[in-house]
């Protein structure tokens, strides 16, 4: 509710607070928030902690450093993405290096239905190499595309093989064929 004098009372602490102390919301009548910032901020921090998550107190984070929500580290704005949404200072919610590790993990869970720890797993089972040339590092994750099951880690040039032969055994069978032939033919 805002008052003659351009003040509104916070709905969480009762205190009456100049318009600025309130983030906006279009939504509502008066354009703001029902609560002021310091009672929305202590709400958030309160919720955070309820999740396992540590925020720092206010005054904590020095000017233009920010706190990541997922290492917990406090980092200078160049280690920041700019957000989406308009969070006040406008930098992503967590910094570059921990948004890149959350992308590889997602990209997984999206495209194969695999957590990092089954594809390690995986490149373990095969002792570090790929399954096809066994010499190269393997780092690729494999899948049949009509069926979306993985097959396997390879390497860079064993996956983008099999993909230029569009999965086709018959295919690779005829590219077999015609390595074993003009081998005949030649000398290696």
């Amino acid at each position: 509710m805002v008052n003659d004098q351009g003040g509104k009372r916070c709905a969480r602490c009762g205190q009456i607070k100049p318009r600025a102390a309130f983030a906006t919301k279009r939504s509502n009548l008066d354009g703001l928030q029902r609560r002021c910032r310091d009672c929305a901020a202590e709400s958030d921090r309160k919720r955070q902690a309820a999740m396992g998550r540590t925020i720092p107190a206010p005054g904590l984070v020095p000017e233009g450093h920010k706190h990541c929500q997922g290492c917990g580290e406090i980092k200078p704005h160049s280690d920041w993405h700019r957000g989406k949404r308009s969070s006040g200072d406008e930098l992503a919610s967590r910094c570059k290096a921990c948004r890149a590790i959350e992308g590889r993990e997602g990209h997984l869970k999206r495209a194969y239905g695999i957590t990092m720890a089954e594809r390690d797993a995986m490149i373990e089972s095969q002792m570090g190499i790929c399954c096809i040339c066994l010499a190269r590092p393997a780092v690729h994750v494999d899948h049949c595309h009509e069926t979306g099951r993985v097959r396997g880690v390879l390497c860079f040039n064993c996956n983008t093989g099999l993909g230029l032969l569009k999965e086709s055994p018959a295919r690779i069978r005829r590219a077999i064929a015609y390595l074993e032939g003009s081998r005949g033919s030649q000398s290696s």
